[in-house]
């Protein structure tokens, strides 16, 4: 398989932020600004983050897919109330835990790092038996950028 030159620079922010973050949690900021920019880039090129420039998309198809088992994503995942019930549970969570931050600015960016962690186990764990994207089919971050390119669809 060949990989985009984008996947194989954009690989290792994952390790940046999943284990860097850790120890500097700070560093799940960069998740941030990589979901703002990349939500309104999703407004003229819908998912391209997610197939070219997701650090954990090519975290899955460089790495596991070497071990993934390649079975078919169950058709549930890719419904839309499953999707945005994932979406909203996330949400919901996240608020929460920002709600209960303080305002800490080292506590708010530990938040996306365990994010960040908390998926990538998530995404491991869906696609060894499945295929290595299992979670992509409705990751939150996804199905916004769906909602953001539809926009662009009734604007016009």
């Amino acid at each position: 398989m060949k990989y985009k030159t984008s996947q194989l620079i954009m690989i290792w922010f994952l390790p940046l932020i999943v284990i860097g973050g850790l120890f500097y949690p700070l560093l799940g900021y960069i998740m941030v600004g990589f979901m703002a920019f990349f939500l309104v880039f999703a407004y003229f090129n819908k998912r391209y983050w997610c197939w070219y420039l997701c650090p954990r998309g090519a975290f899955l198809d460089i790495v596991l897919n070497k071990i993934s088992l390649r079975k078919p994503v169950p058709k549930f995942f890719t419904q839309p109330w499953f999707r945005w019930s994932i979406f909203w549970l996330f949400m919901t969570i996240l608020v929460l835990r920002l709600i209960h931050s303080g305002g800490d600015l080292l506590i708010i960016g530990g938040i996306f790092v365990s994010i960040c962690i908390i998926t990538t186990i998530l995404s491991i764990i869906l696609g060894i038996p499945l295929k290595s994207r299992a979670w992509c089919t409705f990751c939150p971050m996804g199905t916004l950028q769906d909602k953001v390119s539809s926009l662009k669809k009734k604007a016009h």
